[in-house]
Order: structure tokens, then C-alpha cells, then sequence
């Protein structure tokens, strides 16, 4: 393993563990430990390392796996915008997790920081990189949203004044279910098939968007985690929940990239929530916090610049 390789798998199993020891003090409970590996032969080769905590105080199932594995061929997903990489030996190592919570009041999270290498026949290793994180409430607080969007500028801010607002478009343009013509939540940031700034530089910014996570999250959930709430919030939360498979398992790159490499199933499929509903053609009542979602939240909005009315 060469030495970019080597300082981004440490980096990610250092975020790894970082992000599961906080969330293990605020649930009390402890994260499974899941460590696999793919022996050479088939699709894929290398190892993973999956945590997960199922039926805790506040999380209700969370999950954060860190990936590194090998292939023979990049799949269809990952040379969409590099066609002249297709049919490439690859490398992929990341930090993907989901985070459901048990508190309707606190939201659903999403945050994933990436690298891909490629060696194409007779060439040099071409590196990029991708990732971003995404809030998704189900009852809509500004001051958390602006939190969180906050955050993510600050932590963009040293690699370019464009960084922020791009990244924070493309999210709202990624995260966005086409089929209902609707937003999965209130966005975040979100990059992909990135290196233009040269790899040193390039994967400084994946280690700030990495770091920023936990300040971006931990205080919306202390803020919420507490808050009352009863059958009707639970209900609309499970609801709303639809809305995260669908996307997952419709348009996302991640999951798809997972399936179509030969990937471990059963971690690629870790970011589904427990318990969730569907119902035919329902709408919130008109004045309700439920139907304030939608009016106030799932739609663009420059968040980082909210101020309390």
C-alpha cells in the first residue's frame, strides 16, 4: 500500500472510532463490532469493519462501516463521469453512516467521506474523492438547520469560498426523490468525483468535512433528544422513513456502487431504518407541524444565513 493510501485508511479508521465513542456516550449503549473480509476470487477482495447499536436509548439503529477493498473492474457507477477509466483495477476505503433516532424530534443523518484510486493500463494511479453529510428531520427546527449548515461552511471555508454554496447545491440536487418531486430532507453538503484541488489538498478537505460531523450533529441531538412526544410524532416519523429507502435504494450512488462491486450486503443495507410505513396518498393536515415540514423545510433554502426572526 503506498503512502496516500495508507494515511487516508488511517484517517478513516480513526474517524471510525472517533464518531462511534461519542455516540456510544450519548446512547449509554455499546456498538456491535462486525469485522469482515472478502478473500480474493471473487468480485472484490479486502475487509470492512461494521458498527452497529440496534434498540439503544436514543438510537434507535445506527450504523458506521468503514470499507477497503479491492476489484478488478470499477462497476458502471463509478465511471459514469470517467469513461476512460472503464474496465480499471480499482481501490475504494470509506466511512459510510446512517443514524436513526429513536426521538422523532431528532433527526435522521447521513454522512459519508470516500476515496476511489484507479490504475488504468500503463498509467498513473488516478486518485478522487467524494462525500458530504445530510440532515433529515421529520419536525423541522430552523436554529438546528442553520446549525448544521453552519458548520459545514465553516469547515469548507479554508479550501475556497465557492466550496460551500457548491457543494450545498449539489446536495439539494442529489438528495431530491424524483419520483415524488420532493427533497429527502434540509440538504447538507455533498461532493463526488473530486480532486482538483491535487490529492494533498483534495483529501484535506475530505478530513475537515470528516471532522466537522460531530459538531455539526451531536448538539441538534442533545438540543432534541428529550423532547415529549407521543403515538401521532412516532407515526409520521416511520412515515417519513419511507422516504429514506426509497432514495437508498432507488438513486443512491453509494448503495448502488455497493451492489453492483459485489459488496457485503448486509453493511451496504445498514443504513436502513427498523420500522417503517407506508400510506396510499396521505397528507398532512393543513396548520399542522407535520404538514410544516413541507412547506417550511423540504425545499432549498439558504440555511447557513438563517437569523431568528
Amino acid at each position: 500500500m503506498d503512502t496516500t493510501n495508507h494515511a487516508v485508511r488511517e484517517y478513516l479508521l480513526d474517524l471510525q472510532r472517533r464518531i462511534v465513542a461519542a455516540l456510544e456516550a450519548e446512547d449509554g449503549g455499546a456498538f456491535i463490532t462486525d469485522h469482515w473480509r472478502r478473500e480474493p476470487g471473487g468480485k472484490l477482495e479486502g475487509e470492512g469493519l461494521s458498527r452497529l447499536i440496534e434498540a439503544g436509548r436514543v438510537l434507535e439503529r445506527a450504523g458506521c462501516s468503514f470499507s477497503h477493498v479491492k476489484g478488478k473492474t470499477l462497476p458502471p457507477s463509478a465511471t459514469q463521469h470517467r469513461p476512460e477509466l472503464a474496465g480499471a483495477p480499482f481501490e475504494a476505503m470509506g466511512v459510510s453512516l446512517v443514524f436513526h433516532p429513536r426521538n422523532p424530534y431528532v433527526p435522521t443523518v447521513h454522512m459519508n467521506v470516500r476515496m476511489l484510486s484507479a490504475q488504468p493500463a500503463g498509467g498513473e494511479a488516478v486518485r478522487w474523492f467524494g462525500g458530504g453529510m445530510d440532515l433529515t428531520p421529520y419536525y423541522g427546527f430552523e436554529e438546528d438547520a442553520a446549525h448544521f449548515h453552519r458548520t459545514n461552511r465553516d469547515a469548507l471555508a479554508p479550501f475556497g469560498a465557492d466550496k460551500y454554496p457548491r457543494f450545498k447545491q449539489w446536495c439539494d440536487e442529489y438528495f431530491f426523490l424524483k419520483h415524488r418531486n420532493e427533497p429527502r430532507g434540509i440538504g447538507g453538503v455533498f461532493f463526488d468525483d473530486f480532486a482538483e484541488l491535487g490529492v494533498e489538498r483534495s483529501f484535506g478537505m475530505l478530513r475537515a468535512v470528516g471532522d466537522a460531523f460531530l459538531p455539526a450533529y451531536l448538539p441538534i441531538l442533545q438540543r432534541r433528544v428529550a423532547t415529549p412526544h407521543g403515538e401521532r410524532e412516532r407515526a409520521f416519523q416511520t412515515y417519513r422513513r419511507g422516504r429514506y429507502v426509497e432514495f437508498n435504494l432507488v438513486f443512491d450512488r453509494g448503495t448502488l456502487f455497493g451492489l453492483q462491486s459485489g459488496g457485503r450486503t448486509e453493511s451496504i443495507l445498514m443504513s436502513m431504518p427498523p420500522v417503517v410505513t407506508w400510506r396510499y396518498d396521505w397528507k398532512p393536515e393543513a396548520g399542522s407541524p407535520e404538514a410544516r415540514l413541507y412547506s417550511d423545510f423540504l425545499r432549498p433554502r439558504d440555511w447557513a444565513d438563517w437569523v431568528p426572526g
